[in-house]
């Protein structure tokens, strides 16, 4: 049975989320009519629902339809937690086992993509409060921890711990990545 007063308190939330963690939203009413990533969490939820009701194939044609409208694929079969922001979208592809938590930001580009051919899991988690930046690409059943930011352009192919910021190709925490580029030894290392 439908709760109707859950469901709108979840649309109020997404349209909150989006003027929260976008400066350029300047009202409600645009947020709801021209915001992609929000038509596609909301189109998800309902492939979701589908899914879950063992309606399979209608679930993949919604989500295939939402595709083309949106230009964000995610899967019916995997879960996403309360309060995605997908900001602008495009050519963000969530797979079938990944498991997005509360509270995350997607921006364009980003692939939770799975590194396996087996039915397993093989896509990426990403716990509460994650910010993974454009064009990022995170593969396997990988841990991206709580309150952690992948950045723009990284490949993320370990686990990240919580509160740790990665970039790069192959991703490494920042301080790492900093080192290895100045040449000096990381203090972490070195005084551990």
């Amino acid at each position: 049975m439908l709760d109707i007063p859950t469901i709108l308190d979840t649309l109020r939330d997404d349209v909150r989320t989006a003027q929260a963690k976008d400066p350029a939203a300047t009202s409600a009413m645009e947020v709801v009519l021209t915001y992609p990533g929000l038509h596609a969490v909301w189109l998800y939820r309902l492939a979701h629902a589908l899914w879950a009701a063992d309606y399979r194939f209608s679930a993949r044609l919604l989500s295939h339809l939402t595709r083309f409208l949106t230009g964000v694929e995610i899967h019916p079969g995997a879960t996403v937690g309360d309060r995605l922001f997908i900001d602008h979208g495009m050519g963000t592809v969530v797979g079938e086992t990944a498991d997005i938590g509360d509270d995350v930001l997607l921006y364009h580009g980003v692939t939770l993509g799975g590194a396996s051919m087996r039915r397993e899991k093989r896509h990426p988690t990403l716990e509460d409060g994650v910010t993974v930046g454009a064009a990022a690409t995170l593969v396997g059943p990988i841990t991206v921890g709580e309150n952690a930011t992948v950045g723009a352009g990284a490949v993320v192919v370990e686990d990240v711990p919580p509160e740790t910021t990665v970039t790069g190709n192959p991703a490494k925490p920042v301080d790492e990545a900093e080192h290895e580029r100045d040449g000096t030894p990381d203090p972490a290392i070195v005084d551990g």
